[in-house]
C-alpha cells in the first residue's frame, strides 16, 4: 500500500496464516505473546518487525512484549475486544460488498450531516444509524460525516481521545459494523466521511512511547504530546498515519476524511504530511476510479492549505471554515464574548459570503494581531460551511443548541443563510427539526486524575465567555444521556414545520443551476446599506437567483428594484412554514417591506 514501506498490524489470510507487524526501532528484541505461546519478531533496517504464523484463527487475541518487559496491546490493531488497555484481536477483514456501482460525489454537490454514533440514535451504533438512512436520503442528505470512531477509553467520548487510530470501537458495532453502514449508504446514494484525529493521540490507553518515537517536544499541544511528522525517526511515524488514512478510504470504502484541527499537525520538512498525504489519496482514486476527499479543519484563515499544489498549496479538497459559523451565530444571539468579540456586524456575514473568511488580513481584537489572508481564486466548493456542529454546540457550557435561543422565524432564516450560501454546507444532527436536547461534552476515562482534570480543563475553557449555569460533568452518565437525540418531531407542528423547511432549500439548492456554482465570479453581494438586510445574487448563465436576509427584529424595507419577470421561490414568513404571512407589496417596483427573521428569494431569467 505504501510504497513498499511493510504494513503495519495483523493481516489475516485465507488458511488461517497471519502477518503480525509493528514498527518499534529502538527495541532490541520484539516477540508475539499469542495462544500461550510466545514467538520472536525479525526485523528489518528500518525497524519493522514482523512474523507469519500458521494456525491463527480471528479472535484470537495477542500482545508484544518488548525487550522482555510487560505485554502491550499492538498500537495498529484493528481490534480491541477488551478495551483500550487489553490484548488486541485478529480479525478477518473480509467483506461482501455490493457498491461496485458507486462512484462517490463531487465535493461541490455534498449536503453533508455531521453526527455522532453514540448519541444519534437510541442504539448508540452502526445500526442504528442505518436505520436512519431512509429519513437522511428524503432529507436531501447525501453525505453522512461521523466524529471519530477510533477505539477509545470506556464506552463514551466525543472520539477525540482515541488511542487506536486503526480499531473501530467495538461499542459502535466494530469493522463489520462500519462496513455495512457504508455499504448501505452508499446503495442509497450517500457518501460517508469519516473524523480523523491526527495532531494527537488521547490519554487514557496510549501505550505508544514504549513502541518508539511517535511523539516530539519540538513542538506544544494544548491535548497532547505532539506527533513526531519531522523529527528522528518521523519516517516510521508518518508512515503509520498515511497508512491509517488509506486504509479507511480503500479497505472501508469510506469517501473522505475530516482532518481534525491540522493547525496542530507540525511539520516544517520540506514535503509536509499533509501534501504528500493527498498525493496518495489522489493516486487511490486514479486506482479505485472514485472520488476521495480530504477535508482539514483549522482556524488559521491561510487558503494554503487548500490552495493547488502548483501554487505552492497543499492541495487538500476543502477545510471547514468556522469565520461563517461566527459571524452568523454573532448576528443572530448578539453574543460579543470569547472569540465572538471579533463578529456581530453585518458586513462580517457579507464578508464571509463573499470571501469564505471574515478576516483576510484586518486587525483581530481578539486574537490581538492582524490575521488572514483573500482565498483568491479558491472555489467555493473547498469550503464547508455551517450554523452548528459539534464544536460550536458541544463547545458552548451548557451545550445548547441555537433552538434554545432563537426564535422559530430566526431559525428558518440561519437555515436559509447556510443553504443558500455558495459554501458546502453541513448540518448537525437534529438541527433540521430544531432539536431541544443539549449537545454536551462526555468521557468515560477511566483514571480518576485523569477524568478531574478534563472537569478542570472544561472550566478554564469557558473562563473568556459571560455563561450562566453549572458545567454539566463531563464523566456522568448522565451528560451522555441528555445527548442524546429525542426524535420527536413528529408530534410537534414547528419541527414538523422546520424538517420540511430543510428539506425544500436543499431541494432548491439541488435543483437550481444558479445555487449549483461555486466559481466566486457567481456571486455579487448587492448594496443594500443600513437596514439589517443582506442581500446576495447568484447566477448561472442566464439565471439568477436572488436572496433577501431581514435580521431585523422587525419589519425592514427593502430598497433593491425587481423586475417584473422576478418569480418568487420562498418567503420564510409565508403561513406555510407557520409565518406571520407575507406582505403584500403592492407590486411595487422599488422600495419593499420584509418581515421581521425571514427571507424572500427570488428568480430572475434574462433569456
Amino acid at each position: 500500500m505504501n510504497d513498499n514501506w511493510p504494513d503495519v498490524g495483523a493481516f489475516y489470510h485465507a488458511g488461517n496464516t497471519c502477518t503480525f507487524t509493528v514498527w518499534s526501532p529502538l527495541s532490541q528484541s520484539v516477540s508475539l505473546l499469542i495462544n500461550g505461546q510466545q514467538q520472536p519478531l525479525l526485523v528489518d533496517e528500518r525497524g519493522y518487525w514482523q512474523v507469519t504464523l500458521p494456525g491463527i484463527e480471528p479472535g484470537n487475541q495477542y500482545q508484544y512484549v518488548l525487550d522482555g518487559g510487560d505485554p502491550l496491546p499492538d498500537p495498529a490493531s484493528c481490534w480491541q475486544p477488551k478495551g483500550v488497555h487489553g490484548p488486541s484481536a485478529v480479525a478477518d477483514p473480509s467483506f461482501t460488498w455490493t457498491d461496485q456501482a458507486w462512484k462517490g460525489r463531487p465535493l461541490g454537490e455534498l449536503v453533508i450531516y455531521e453526527l455522532h454514533t453514540g448519541t444519534f440514535t437510541p442504539e448508540g451504533t452502526f445500526d442504528g444509524i442505518i436505520r436512519q438512512l431512509g429519513y437522511l436520503q428524503q432529507l436531501g442528505i447525501n453525505a453522512i460525516e461521523l466524529m471519530p470512531v477510533a477505539a477509545f477509553a470506556g464506552d463514551r467520548n466525543w472520539g477525540y481521545d482515541g488511542v487506536f487510530p486503526f480499531a473501530v470501537h467495538t461499542v459502535y458495532g466494530g469493522i463489520s459494523g462500519l462496513k455495512q453502514l457504508v455499504n448501505e449508504a452508499h446503495r442509497r446514494g450517500i457518501a460517508v466521511i469519516l473524523d480523523v484525529v491526527y495532531n494527537h493521540l488521547g490519554p487514557d490507553g496510549n501505550y505508544f512511547s514504549q513502541y518508539g518515537p511517535y511523539f516530539t517536544d519540538k513542538y506544544k499541544s494544548v491535548w497532547a504530546r505532539a506527533i513526531n511528522f519531522d523529527d528522528a525517526y518521523c519516517d516510521g511515524v508518518r508512515q503509520y498515519f498515511w497508512q491509517n488514512a488509506l486504509r479507511w478510504l480503500d479497505e472501508f470504502h469510506i469517501d473522505g476524511l475530516r482532518l481534525d484541527a491540522v493547525h496542530a499537525i507540525w511539520d516544517a520538512g520540506a514535503d509536509h504530511f499533509l501534501a504528500a498525504l493527498q498525493r496518495k489519496v489522489e493516486a487511490l482514486e486514479k486506482q479505485t476510479g472514485r472520488h476521495k476527499l480530504l477535508i482539514a479543519e483549522f482556524d488559521l484563515n491561510d487558503p494554503r492549505y487548500v490552495e493547488r499544489v502548483e501554487k505552492g498549496g497543499l492541495g487538500l479538497a476543502s477545510q471547514w471554515v468556522d469565520e461563517f459559523h461566527h459571524a452568523l451565530h454573532a448576528i443572530v444571539t448578539g453574543e460579543k464574548e470569547g472569540y465572538y468579540e471579533d463578529f456581530g456586524e453585518y458586513w462580517h456575514l457579507q464578508q464571509s459570503l463573499r470571501s469564505s473568511y471574515v478576516y483576510i488580513g484586518q486587525y483581530s481584537r481578539h486574537r490581538k494581531k492582524h490575521f488572514g489572508a483573500l482565498p483568491a481564486g479558491i472555489p467555493y466548493s473547498r469550503f464547508v460551511a455551517f450554523a452548528q456542529n459539534h464544536d460550536q454546540v458541544g463547545n458552548r457550557l451548557l451545550g445548547d443548541r441555537l433552538t434554545t435561543t432563537l426564535s422559530f422565524e430566526a431559525l428558518k432564516l440561519v437555515a436559509a443563510t447556510l443553504l443558500l450560501s455558495p459554501h458546502v454546507p453541513l448540518l448537525f444532527m437534529g438541527e433540521e427539526y430544531g432539536e431541544q436536547n443539549p449537545f454536551q461534552y462526555f468521557v468515560s476515562h477511566t483514571d480518576p486524575a485523569l477524568i478531574e482534570a478534563v472537569r478542570k480543563g472544561r472550566r478554564e475553557e469557558f473562563k473568556h465567555f459571560n455563561w450562566q449555569g453549572e458545567i454539566p460533568d463531563p464523566a456522568a452518565i448522565e451528560t451522555f444521556n441528555a445527548s442524546k437525540l429525542s426524535w420527536n418531531y413528529s408530534t410537534d407542528p414547528r419541527a414538523q414545520t422546520l424538517l420540511r423547511f430543510y428539506q425544500y432549500l436543499i431541494a432548491l439548492r439541488k435543483s437550481s443551476p444558479a445555487l449549483c456554482c461555486t466559481g466566486r465570479e457567481h456571486l455579487d453581494i448587492l448594496p443594500i446599506e443600513d437596514t439589517g438586510i443582506i442581500a446576495f445574487k447568484r447566477c448561472a448563465q442566464d439565471l439568477e437567483v436572488l436572496v433577501f436576509l431581514n435580521f431585523n427584529k422587525q419589519s425592514a424595507a427593502c430598497t433593491w428594484p425587481l423586475p417584473p419577470p422576478a418569480r418568487r421561490l420562498l418567503d420564510s414568513s409565508e403561513k406555510t412554514w407557520l409565518g406571520p404571512g407575507s406582505i403584500d407589496n403592492g407590486g411595487k417596483a422599488g422600495t419593499w417591506t420584509m418581515n421581521p427573521e425571514s427571507v424572500i428569494v427570488y428568480e430572475l431569467s434574462n433569456a
